[in-house]
C-alpha cells in the first residue's frame, strides 16, 4: 500500500520521490536505517533507469525478498501508467492537455520542503568525516559545472576508494564487479528498433533499449526519445514529443511513464502497456542482479569505501537538483511562504508529507482561483 500511495501522491520528479521514500521508510516506518537507505541509493545511481523507481524495488527487495520487489516496482509504477493513459486518451480525442498548472505550482513548492528534509538528514548520516565532506563539495562544482552524472558518481567512488587504500597501506582492491555485464549484453538490443514502420514489437524494443541503457535527467531522456522517435523513426513529431514530456513531468510517480503517453498516442492501449512494461522491465532486471549484492559490499573494506564516494556523490546530485527545482518553483511570496511552512510542519510537527503535498496543491490552486476573480 506504501508505494501504491507514492505512486499516487509523489509529484515532483526522482529527488522529490527519493525524499518521500526516506520520510515514509527512515522515519516513519523505520523498515530501513539511514546508512541502508543510501547504501541502497548509491545502487540505484549505479545503473542505468529510473533512479527512484529502481529504489522503490531496493527497498520492496530488502523488505519482501523476490516477491517485495515486484510487488513494490509494480504498485510504485501502476497508479502513474493509469494516470497518464487517461491524460493520452484525452489528448488522443480532444488533441489538447488540461491546464494543471496552478495546482503543481502549491505542489512544486511543498516538494522543496520534502527534499531539503530528506537532504538534511541524509547528509548527517552521509557526510560524517573530512574527506567526505570534501568530496561532496567538489561533487557539488563539478555537477553545476556540468559533469555527466555517472562520470561524477565512479569519480567519487574511485576518489575515496583511493584515499582508504592510502590508509590501509596497500590492501588489495576491490575484485572485478560482474555487475557490468548485463550493460553489455542489453546494448545490442538498439539494433532492433531501425525500422521505419510502426509495431508494437518495434515499440517495446526501442523502450527496452531506453530503460537499458540511459542514465541522467528527464532532460537526457527527452534528446534520447527525439534522435529516435522523430529523426530517425519519424514515429511522432516535435510537438507530440513535448507533450508526452510534459505530462510525465506534470504527472505523479516515474518521469519515464512519457513511454505510456507515446505508446498511446502511436499504438493505442495495447502500445501504451508494451512501451511502459519495456522502459521499466530493465530496472527490475538489473536490481534483482545488484540488490543482493549491496550487503556484501559492506563486509570488504575496499567495495565500501566505493560505496561511501558513490552515497556523497549521490546527495550533491540530489542537492544541486534541488537548487534547480528551488529556482523553478519558488517564484513569488507565496509559494516561498508555503515552502517554510511546509518545513515548519515537517520538521517541527512531524505532518505527513503525503498530505502536504495534497495540500499544497489546495493552495495552488486557491490561489490561481483568487488572482483570476
Amino acid at each position: 500500500m506504501l508505494f501504491l500511495r507514492l505512486g499516487t501522491t509523489a509529484f515532483g520528479g526522482p529527488a522529490a520521490h527519493i525524499a518521500l521514500m526516506e520520510d515514509e521508510v527512515v522515519r516513519r516506518r523505520r523498515w530501513l536505517t539511514r546508512e541502508e537507505f543510501v547504501d541502497l541509493l548509491g545502487a540505484a545511481n549505479l545503473i542505468p533507469g529510473p533512479n527512484s523507481t529502481e529504489l522503490a524495488i531496493h527497498i520492496g527487495h530488502r523488505r519482501g525478498g523476490w516477491a517485495g520487489l515486484v510487488v513494490a516496482g509494480v504498485c510504485f509504477i501502476l497508479p502513474a501508467f493509469l494516470i497518464v493513459t487517461g491524460f493520452a486518451w484525452a489528448y488522443a480525442r480532444f488533441g489538447t492537455l488540461p491546464d494543471v498548472g496552478a495546482l503543481l505550482s502549491g505542489v512544486k513548492a511543498v516538494i522543496i520542503a520534502v527534499v531539503l528534509q530528506a537532504l538534511w538528514g541524509l547528509s548527517r548520516t552521509v557526510v560524517k568525516t573530512r574527506l567526505a565532506a570534501v568530496v561532496a563539495l567538489c561533487s557539488v562544482a563539478a555537477a553545476f559545472l556540468g559533469v555527466n552524472e555517472l562520470v561524477l558518481l565512479l569519480l567519487s567512488g574511485l576518489g575515496v576508494l583511493a584515499w582508504r587504500a592510502v590508509e590501509h597501506r596497500g590492501a588489495q582492491g576491490p575484485s572485478a564487479n560482474s555487475g557490468v555485464s548485463p550493460w553489455a549484453l542489453m546494448l545490442p538490443l538498439g539494433a532492433a528498433t531501425s525500422a521505419v514502420p510502426f509495431t508494437q514489437q518495434g515499440l517495446f524494443l526501442f523502450f527496452l533499449k531506453v530503460g537499458s541503457v540511459l542514465y541522467g535527467s528527464g532532460y537526457v531522456l527527452l534528446a534520447f526519445l527525439r534522435a529516435d522517435l522523430v529523426e530517425r523513426l519519424g514515429w511522432l513529431s516535435e510537438a507530440q514529443l513535448l507533450d508526452a514530456v510534459a505530462v510525465g513531468q506534470v504527472t505523479p510517480g516515474p518521469v519515464f511513464t512519457t513511454a505510456t503517453f507515446i505508446g498511446y498516442v502511436l499504438g493505442g492501449m495495447t502500445g501504451a502497456v508494451v512501451a511502459t512494461v519495456g522502459i521499466f522491465l530493465p530496472a527490475f532486471f538489473f536490481v534483482a542482479l545488484s540488490g543482493p549484492l549491496v550487503p556484501r559490499l559492506r563486509a570488504s573494506w575496499a567495495a565500501g569505501a566505493f560505496l561511501d564516494g558513490v552515497n556523497v556523490a549521490s546527495l550533491a546530485l540530489m542537492a544541486v537538483v534541488t537548487w534547480q527545482l528551488g529556482r523553478a518553483a519558488l517564484v513569488d511570496a507565496w509559494t516561498v511562504g508555503l515552502a517554510v511552512v511546509s518545513a515548519v510542519l515537517l520538521l517541527r510537527f512531524r505532518v505527513n508529507s503525503a498530505w502536504l503535498v495534497l495540500g499544497g496543491g489546495a493552495v495552488g490552486w486557491l490561489v490561481k482561483s483568487l488572482s483570476a476573480g
